[in-house]
């Protein structure tokens, strides 16, 4: 009885050991360039809905093209949205969804879209 016990704890901790390794493979793989170039885009395609894929807005939409504009604008932007300081209809609740560091990804990977 004792045996199974102690092959039960071995087992556990184990098992306990490989998922931490598991989660730091993954967070060590998180760093590589193209894990992070793949992480901006899926962050970047939770715009495209509104404002088009890479920021390409569709002509005539009503939406702001986001491609190309400049860094510094994009984030203020954002910013101003997320602080009401900036009417809309929606980007002030889609932004207060997004950390700082988040929505200065976003800002730099639009006005890096040609």
């Amino acid at each position: 009885m004792q045996m199974i016990s102690i092959a039960c704890r071995v087992s556990a901790t184990l098992l306990l050991l490989g998922m931490a390794g598991g989660a730091w493979a993954q967070a060590a793989a998180k760093t590589s360039p193209e894990a992070q170039r793949l992480d901006m885009r899926a962050l970047a395609a939770t715009c495209a809905q509104c404002h088009g894929t890479d920021g390409h807005a569709v002509a005539g939409e009503a939406t702001a093209r986001l491609a190309g504009q400049s860094r510094d604008f994009l984030l203020t932007q954002l910013l101003a949205f997320r602080t009401g300081d900036r009417k809309a209809t929606i980007m002030h609740q889609i932004t207060k969804g997004y950390s700082e560091e988040q929505l200065e990804k976003l800002a730099a990977y639009f006005a890096a879209q040609k």
